[in-house]
């Protein structure tokens, strides 16, 4: 049977085919759909875990228990679980165990545009890299052959591109395994440095014999084609370079690390030109180079940005030129923005008069960066807010301008509570404001552990920010409704002007997920004063008629935030008839 999937779906479908029993994540784009789909197998064991560390921990832990193991996660969550992966490449596994990363050149819905190929060379991990649908279901099976076959952690990496776009795909049954009984080993799982020492040595080893399985397997593949030009390419970039060069010789690298040095050095015999097209950094071409063959890459393509068939056409076809997208004259700027009815809306109005240096983090609330609100000062990674506020007020910047942290309570979960911890163990002066709507609602409205419901759907226990904050350490934290905007600026007020480190906690559902509507606000024209108060909260359900401010019905969610702003009292529920 054959199904329209995307390729997170395919993963999803392949890690099921391949006999998984448990999978872990951390939500993020463009990976998040891995984990929904997968949850949705009932023979599968599928959890959100509190960040990226934390998901690859357990997934070791159940590799260990016998049962094969997907964790999935983004390009940055990554680097959260750079301390357990570069190590579980020593240790190895007992059942396989198989990291989905995805990229996202281009950064469609992320902070930098890291290539997370390195990630691979570094922990010594071999890493396949689809490029249709059909190949990330059939790559997921055969990274758990490998993981097994050669005793290792196997790292899948897909980029946006093939996670969201879809490909037919053939199903296939699903493998029926049996958990393998855990082995006390600790020579093997132990990693003081005796034992470290001499695992270092097996994965040295294990990787030269990867590398001779890379250059016998299918999975890399010479594509004959005419003339002096071959081509080397994996990922989308290949879909891309073979809409190019229809005609050219091509090597198709599917395991990417280590790559196939010998099938390279035979590929590039006797051809005139060898170009290697890859996105983002040169991870192929650089060791390619390094072999002593002569090979064009990024002199001709770009380091930044997602490549398409245009750009590379662009850069080897025709003279190198910067590459722009065709634009339509007189189309209205649509940028992202805060839905209506959005509790955060609320929460930075009632603080953007308080003239407060505001250290951002990853979620929805990001987008408060942009004009009108413009109430973010920085944002730079998961947890970052608090630990870079708490350093701010300890060089003096809050004796100049008061500072405050801001983060969502799932961010808060994934990487905020050591940050409290710091603020308060070393006598912070600091406010932090945790933004609680309830849901991860930035990647669609995933549960974590404050929402007391799991990947499954199941009831279970609530995390308590109030009583977490205060077990941390911090003794004054408060709850604030961000809808009662004139109240949650007095006690934000207040607590930065205390020399005591203290949380505020802004409480209200995401609308959007929770589907909270009230009956939509009018103006009164004739209390209207044509200011503009109500326009600089920037809800998509406020607009102008004429001069005067006006309400589309439909959009405005009741919140009420409007009225309050409003300095003439002409916003308000619609007179009963």
């Amino acid at each position: 049977m054959k199904q329209l999937l995307t390729g997170n779906e395919a993963i999803a479908r392949g890690a099921w085919e391949a006999g998984v029993c448990f999978a872990s994540a951390y939500p993020g784009t463009p990976s998040t759909e891995i984990t929904e789909a997968i949850a949705g197998y009932g023979e599968v064991n599928a959890e959100w875990a509190p960040n990226e560390k934390v998901a690859l921990e357990v997934g070791i832990g159940a590799a260990l228990g016998g049962v094969r193991t997907l964790v999935c996660m983004k390009h940055v969550g990554l680097n959260v679980a750079a301390d357990p992966f570069c190590t579980l490449s020593y240790t190895g596994i007992s059942a396989g165990l198989v990291l989905i990363c995805a990229d996202d050149p281009a950064m469609h819905s992320s902070q930098n545009e890291q290539d997370n190929r390195y990630y691979a060379r570094l922990a010594k991990v071999p890493m396949l890299e689809p490029s249709t649908s059909q190949e990330a279901k059939d790559f997921v099976k055969l990274a758990f052959e490998m993981s097994e076959k050669f005793d290792t952690p196997v790292m899948v990496r897909v980029t946006t591109r093939i996670s969201h776009s879809r490909g037919i795909v053939e199903l296939k049954p699903r493998k029926s395994l049996a958990r393998k009984p855990f082995k006390t080993d600790p020579k093997k799982y132990v990693m003081v440095p005796s034992n470290a020492r001499m695992r270092h040595r097996v994965v040295v080893e294990r990787q030269k014999n990867i590398a001779e399985y890379g250059e016998k397997s299918t999975i890399n593949t010479i594509e004959s084609g005419k003339g002096d030009i071959g081509v080397v390419s994996a990922g989308v970039a290949y879909q891309y370079a073979r809409e190019v060069f229809p005609q050219a010789h091509f090597l198709k690298i599917g395991l990417s690390n280590p790559l196939p040095k010998e099938m390279i050095r035979k590929f590039a015999k006797g051809k005139k030109k060898i170009f290697v097209v890859e996105e983002l950094e040169p991870f192929m071409e650089e060791q390619i180079a390094a072999m002593g063959i002569a090979v064009e890459g990024k002199s001709r393509l770009p380091e930044i940005d997602e490549l398409n068939p245009d750009v590379v056409r662009d850069g080897f076809v025709k003279k190198r030129k910067p590459h722009k997208a065709d634009v339509v004259e007189g189309l209205p700027n649509r940028p992202p923005n805060l839905c209506p009815g959005c509790p955060h809306r609320g929460l930075f109005s009632a603080i953007k008069p308080l003239k407060l240096v505001i250290f951002g983090d990853i979620g929805c609330y990001t987008l408060s960066v942009l004009p009108p609100l413009s109430t973010h000062d920085s944002c730079v990674c998961m947890g970052a807010s608090i630990g870079m506020s708490h350093g701010y007020s300890k060089v003096g910047g809050n004796t100049t301008q008061k500072s405050v942290g801001v983060l969502g309570d799932s961010t808060f979960m994934h990487s905020g509570l050591t940050g409290v911890m710091e603020m308060a163990y070393n006598k912070g002066s600091n406010t932090v404001i945790i933004l609680d709507n309830r849901t991860t609602a930035m990647t669609g409205g995933q549960n974590h552990p404050g929402t007391a419901r799991t990947l499954k759907g199941e009831d279970t226990v609530s995390l308590n920010l109030e009583e977490v904050c205060r077990a941390l350490g911090v003794k004054r934290v408060f709850r604030v409704n961000p809808f009662e905007v004139k109240a949650t600026r007095e006690v934000v007020k207040r607590e930065i002007s205390i020399e005591e480190p203290s949380v505020v906690i802004s409480t209200a559902p995401c609308p959007l997920i929770f589907k909270v509507k009230s009956a939509p606000l009018v103006v009164d024209a004739d209390k209207c004063k044509e200011c503009g108060a109500c326009l600089k909260i920037n809800c998509p359900a406020l607009t102008k008629r004429g001069e005067k401010a006006f309400i589309v019905d439909y959009l405005c969610n009741g919140c009420g935030v409007c009225g309050q702003i409003c300095p003439f009292d002409a916003i308000g529920v619609p007179a009963s008839k």
